[in-house]
């Protein structure tokens, strides 16, 4: 077949000699034909060669016909067989052999860059497929490759419609400087940043970024010449003009998902007004705690030793040193925490008190969970003050909440009764 199709200039131009025109309309024809013959052998030529040589490198199969290189390619070979057999076809009219020369020209320079725009797609899909491309997206630089190769490809074309020397457009183009500036800012612009975004390696796809000025919350999902798409957490789609991402500032959470800890800050506001001297009973409880059992005992031990030292007044608990009911809860959310399993010890670990406010006192536990994905650390986060929240009544302590509706509800008799004494004893009076 290859032996074939590499003879039909050959056989065109010998059944022309022998026919004359009826020849050369024969031959015409059959290259006509012959393209989807090449068609046909480009494409398994190429499925072929690609499933071979890509076959160790990745495990997944790839679509090429999404790429149309066999398409592509068919039509760059028929082009140049065109170039190479029209003029023995059409030999004595040279003003046609001029004009379809420089079709066939034309065709055969747009036809090349279509083929090497598809295996620039094909080379990007196979890199994707890689461990690389996730901190090294190449995207942004194959599509800077596109760009120069049609550029490129224009000037030729022009200079083969005006009958020019490619060099000589090239030197008009210097005259065109600011404008191609100009319209090319932008893509110029994302260039650059996407060199500064790999070397300083700032963002990769699959990371997690927040942008509030362009209401992107989510992943990246592709870094392009001139944009960075983000797919939010409510599956939308922002998209990020990529110098932004140079010029403005911007969170990745990429540093947290690999430090192997995700950070839990949150407060419980305990109401001042339950807060107390722990007395003897309520030791003698605390202590049954298995937590804080070995706490309780240390504690009772060093202040007892201290009272005794310092000759206290046992009479008052303001005298001397006390365990309060909200530094033991302190202490047991401190236990509780360190025996939890998916709390990440090795991590920052504070359980301390903040600033008093309107709202009472803050308590705020600042650890890290072990767990970074977000459904889990959710679900650890929860679980931790679901029990803090449940087990702060067994330390006589409240946690602040402003009144609601069923606490005033709650007041609506007691009010009716001092009505009614006062209104009693008016009557009294008269």
């Amino acid at each position: 077949m290859d032996k074939l199709i590499e003879d039909w200039p050959k056989l065109a131009l010998d059944i022309g000699a022998q026919f004359g025109l009826a020849g050369r309309i024969f031959g015409i024809v059959i290259l006509i034909i012959l393209y989807p013959v090449l068609y046909s052998v480009s494409r398994r030529f190429i499925h072929a060669t690609f499933d071979r040589l890509l076959a160790g490198v990745i495990k997944e199969d790839l679509d090429f016909n999404k790429h149309r290189l066999a398409k592509r390619l068919a039509l760059f070979f028929f082009a140049c067989v065109f170039y190479a057999a029209l003029p023995h076809l059409l030999s004595g009219y040279s003003t046609v052999i001029q004009l379809t020369r420089n079709i066939s020209m034309v065709c055969i320079t747009l036809a090349g860059t279509l083929v090497v725009s598809s295996l620039l797609d094909v080379f990007l899909t196979v890199y994707s497929s890689s461990r690389t491309s996730q901190d090294i997206p190449l995207k942004a630089s194959v599509q800077v490759v596109k760009i120069v190769a049609y550029f490129v490809c224009g000037i030729f074309i022009v200079s083969l419609v005006l009958n020019k020397t490619p060099l000589y457009l090239f030197s008009g183009l210097s005259a065109l400087g600011a404008l191609l500036l100009l319209v090319f800012r932008d893509s110029i612009l994302g260039f650059v940043a996407g060199i500064q975004l790999i070397a300083n390696q700032m963002v990769a796809k699959g990371d997690w970024i927040e942008m509030p000025k362009y209401g992107a919350d989510g992943d990246v999902i592709e870094i392009a010449l001139t944009t960075v798409k983000v797919q939010n957490w409510d599956k939308t789609i922002t998209t990020i003009p990529t110098y932004a991402l140079i010029g403005e500032s911007f969170k990745n959470w990429r540093g947290m998902q690999e430090s192997g800890g995700r950070r839990i800050k949150r407060t419980i506001n305990i109401d001042i007004s339950t807060i107390k001297f722990c007395d003897g009973d309520m030791l003698n409880r605390f202590s049954k705690i298995q937590y804080i059992s070995d706490y309780i005992q240390i504690k009772k031990d060093e202040l007892s030793v201290y009272n005794d030292e310092n000759e206290v007044d046992d009479a008052s608990l303001v005298n001397g040193r006390r365990l309060t009911n909200v530094g033991t809860f302190r202490a047991y959310t401190v236990a509780y925490l360190r025996h939890h399993l998916m709390i990440n010890q090795e991590m920052t670990f504070l359980v301390r008190h903040l600033a008093p406010t309107e709202h009472g006192l803050p308590i705020e536990v600042y650890v890290f969970s072990k767990d970074t994905i977000w459904a889990n650390y959710e679900g650890i986060q929860a679980d931790i003050f679901d029990h803090l929240l449940a087990v702060a009544p067994e330390f006589d302590l409240k946690v602040f909440q402003n009144p609601s509706g069923a606490d005033f509800r709650r007041l609506v008799p007691q009010r009716e009764d001092e009505y009614n004494i006062i209104e009693h004893k008016h009557t009294d009076s008269l």
